[in-house]
């Protein structure tokens, strides 16, 4: 007779996979009615779930309007800057003159704080063009890096296959390449389409209109209703939120029985990425030039008057050579005085926390699977739609320019960094196991040396969101620093300010994330690493 087949008995219900995410947020979700209900947090600046419902609900006639004009400008702005970001990718892959000639632009994009430059998009374009443009060039850097990334990290030898055939690079781009970087691609795209909700409603709150979140929101703020605020933060969050899951899915779809066999880690030659024969020098120039000449062309092509639009020679002309450029010089290194310090502080305790929660990921996953709900939150949720309810919560001081900066800093960070611990050789982590090294020795040994390249790629991609942050803290919250200076020089009509503030503020972004490079460059060098090219 056949045995009799054992089958598994059946989990207990507390650990199923699903159980503690949604134990989490239920507790999360109880805590909130508690401190809402009995005025516990900030004499009632964080209201109720019921009382924020109960807003809603007064308030739906209004927001099918504010999220339809959203929705358009993120989904136009969605499409057409993940088909620029694509073409570009495709052609530095190609091209590797073209990619160090267009550096300058794309870390100019990855860093500019879009606040700065929604007033200038509203000065020189009309319609929803502003807020399709902002929503295009939040998605343009994360998609362009993922489809480099995706592009370069093939099997070499499937390309050797192409190319012994009789194919060219085409050949290898189409049959290869492409076909390779289809999941990066669309994780860039899931990680791109919240930054498309957030242009979005960036360029409503700084360039007016009548339909939008963003509008909604900034004609809610003097109302003292603080259900009101909650509830269109968390209709906004609710629309990030959707988008970054529905292409979640999709990629889980497209690419869930996609396994990769190999991959290669290396960068290109250095002859491919220098260019070959062009001199080092000449490429850097064009890369520092390409920007500035895009700026040009972008004023000229649109005829922007001149009293309005400002080209390059124009701010330098309003700092330097008019009767008023040392009163603007004064104000405007006062503003980056008080701006600068809590940048630099809040990204450094950005990174700190994510240290710490990568880490505990490491040594207590069930803590930090506790606060994954509440990281997530913090992640889809507009940083535009945040900063109003960190000021009901905390006031108009610094604290609340510092936690904002710290919100919007650490979960990125913390993913890099994870990532960064996670990909760390099991052989290499079995060594100390070996002579009976606990988890902590472990990952002081292994773990945290081989994540030091992750901890700078967070470094850079934190520096940017910490300006951003802090500038519109400034515009809401504290009344100081660069945000305020551009907020001012809006009700002024200080079109000369308005382009001195942001061209300030991407300079200082760009200079900062440089620093980071370089830095990341002489460390990882000392330790016989390679750093970002």
């Amino acid at each position: 007779m056949a045995a009799e087949q054992v089958l598994p008995a059946p989990k207990p219900l507390n650990q199923a996979p699903w159980f503690a995410p949604v134990r989490n947020i239920v507790i999360l979700l109880v805590l909130w009615e508690v401190a809402g209900r009995f005025h516990l947090v900030a004499d009632g600046a964080l209201p109720s779930l019921t009382a924020i419902v109960e807003r809603f609900w007064a308030d739906r006639a209004d927001y099918p309007a504010h999220v339809w004009s959203t929705l358009v400008s993120s989904a136009l702005g969605f499409a057409i800057g993940n088909i620029v970001a694509v073409a570009a990718g495709i052609l530095f892959v190609l091209s590797p003159l073209a990619a160090r000639l267009f550096r300058g632009f794309n870390v100019t994009i990855f860093a500019v704080p879009t606040i700065a430059i929604a007033p200038i998009l509203a000065l020189t374009m009309t319609g929803i063009s502003p807020r399709v443009t902002l929503a295009a060039m939040g998605c343009y850097f994360v998609t362009m890096t993922a489809t480099v990334v995706g592009l370069t990290q093939i099997d070499l030898r499937s390309a050797d296959l192409v190319r012994a055939y009789g194919g060219g690079k085409w050949d290898v781009m189409r049959f290869v390449q492409l076909r390779s970087a289809l999941p990066i691609i669309l994780a860039g795209l899931q990680v791109a389409a919240p930054n498309a909700v957030l242009g979005a409603i960036l360029a409503e709150f700084g360039g007016g209109g009548r339909w939008g979140l963003g509008i909604y929101l900034l004609g809610s703020l003097g109302r003292a209703d603080p259900p009101r605020l909650w509830s269109i933060g968390l209709v906004a969050t609710a629309i990030a939120g959707i988008a970054y899951f529905i292409f979640g899915l999709i990629s889980a779809r497209v690419t869930g029985a996609s396994k990769a066999v190999t991959m290669t880690t290396s960068l290109p030659p250095a002859g491919a990425r220098t260019g070959g024969q062009w001199p080092s020098l000449a490429v850097a120039f064009g890369s520092i030039a390409v920007p500035l000449v895009l700026w040009w062309a972008f004023i000229k092509l649109l005829g922007v008057p001149e009293m309005i639009g400002k080209t390059p020679w124009g701010v330098i002309e309003y700092l330097f050579f008019l009767p008023l450029s040392q009163q603007a010089q004064t104000r405007l290194l006062d503003a980056m005085g008080q701006t600068l310090p809590i940048t630099i502080v809040g990204t450094f305790a950005g990174l700190a926390a994510a240290f710490a929660l990568s880490v505990s990921s490491r040594l207590v996953p069930n803590f930090t699977r506790a606060l994954m709900p509440v990281a997530l939150f913090s992640q889809t949720m507009p940083l535009i739609a945040t900063i109003p309810l960190f000021v009901l919560l905390l006031g108009r001081g610094w604290l609340v320019t510092l936690i904002i900066t710290i919100s919007v800093t650490f979960f990125p960070a913390f993913i890099t960094l994870a990532q960064g611990m996670k990909m760390t050789p099991r052989a290499a982590l079995d060594l100390p196991k070996a002579y009976g090294a606990g988890a902590w020795t472990e990952l002081k040994l292994v773990g945290i040396p081989a994540a030091l390249p992750y901890l700078f790629a967070a470094a850079r991609l934190t520096v940017p969101r910490a300006l951003l942050g802090v500038m519109i803290a400034e515009w809401l919250a504290t009344g100081k620093g660069l945000g305020n200076l551009l907020n001012q020089s809006r009700g002024y009509l200080d079109y000369g300010m308005i382009w001195t503030v942001a061209a300030a503020s991407v300079v200082l972004s760009v200079a900062l994330y440089q620093i980071v490079v370089l830095v990341e460059r002489r460390v990882l060098a000392n330790m016989g690493m390679r750093g970002s090219e």
